[in-house]
């Protein structure tokens, strides 16, 4: 999941502390996410996957 919320925050052109920011959580919550050592709250995941324009689904789908 880390490397996913990555990718598509990166293909929006959003930083880190944008996407913090619309979670309305700590840019140091995405910085986890993104290197493994946290997971989302269940949730999130919904708006996460909203923000980030993909399915939930697809946040966990295992990276080519």
């Amino acid at each position: 999941m880390n490397q996913k919320i990555r990718e598509y925050r990166e293909k929006l052109s959003m930083t880190q502390a944008e996407l913090a920011e619309k979670l309305g959580i700590r840019q140091s919550a995405i910085a986890m996410w993104e290197n493994g050592t946290r997971f989302p709250r269940a949730d999130k995941l919904p708006q996460l996957a909203r923000l980030l324009g993909c399915t939930i689904d697809e946040l966990f789908e295992k990276g080519d």
